[in-house]
């Protein structure tokens, strides 16, 4: 059996005037936690998250997999949304990663992530945390997070459409759909940790001075717990989150014997 992991970590967006500060940190805080427990991790960070190197890593660690293997992917940075191309979503939406090239237009939506992923063997696990948030109504309805000594880091993991779309016919969908909430539909062939609800945001955040996702912070200390099952950790994490400081509520998605199952 083996055991492989890919963490994402994407603070820099040239061009958006949107930059992260905790996400480098989460993909290496996340590699060292996945190293101690015998996985060969690779790490894509910053300049190196592009669209098509993202999409390369990705193909790379789920053909490479084998009846058995246990894979994880982790991913830390903007989320956004962009009209539904397809029909295939309630809401009219599609979700999606911000790859560091963002600006150029090259987006990571949910129904490439799902092409990807059903390429997952069937007897392989797969594990995906996103410490991101895509919902285009949180821009409005998110509540400030309380004051304090690290509020500066405090900021929504969220990319508004608007900062990187171009096409104006694009952009009268986007104004169309910005009053409807998400319905964020569970696609992937994998165990799913999301940072909040459809219509929180997952907050960069700061712990004693050093920056962190809010979820990634919280779910690494939780596993000090030793907690026997996906489930398990999640309870424990949900016991942090939402928090005063980082009103989100992480949300664990996938088939009950995935979660029930054993971490890692």
């Amino acid at each position: 059996m083996k055991k492989r992991a890919l963490c994402i970590g994407i603070n820099n967006y040239p061009g958006t005037g949107s930059d992260l500060s905790g996400c480098v940190n989460d993909a290496n805080d996340w590699k060292a936690e996945l190293q101690k427990r015998g996985y060969d991790v690779v790490t894509v960070l910053d300049a190196a998250a592009t669209r098509d190197n993202i999409v390369a890593q990705l193909k790379t660690l789920l053909q490479g997999a084998s009846d058995g293997d246990s894979l994880v992917v982790t991913y830390s940075g903007h989320g956004s949304w962009l009209p539904d191309a397809d029909g295939d979503e309630s809401d009219g939406r599609d979700e999606m990663l911000c790859p560091y090239d963002i600006n150029r237009q090259h987006y990571l939506t949910d129904d490439v992530l799902a092409s990807i992923f059903a390429q997952k063997p069937q007897g392989a696990r797969l594990f995906f945390v996103s410490d991101s948030c895509h919902s285009g109504t949180v821009t409005r309805f998110a509540p400030d997070p309380l004051g304090g000594d690290d509020a500066a880091y405090r900021r929504a993991r969220l990319l508004p459409p608007e900062q990187f779309v171009t096409d104006e016919n694009v952009l009268r969908n986007i104004r169309r759909l910005s009053e409807a909430r998400s319905s964020s539909r569970q696609k992937y062939p994998a165990l799913l940790l999301a940072g909040c609800k459809d219509v929180e945001v997952s907050y960069d955040a700061s712990f004693n001075g050093r920056p962190n996702g809010a979820l990634t912070r919280v779910a690494l200390d939780a596993l000090k717990s030793n907690p026997s099952s996906y489930l398990k950790w999640y309870e424990l994490i949900r016991k942090k989150l939402p928090s005063p400081s980082y009103p989100q509520t992480p949300q664990l998605y996938g088939k009950k014997a995935d979660k029930n199952g054993s971490l890692f």
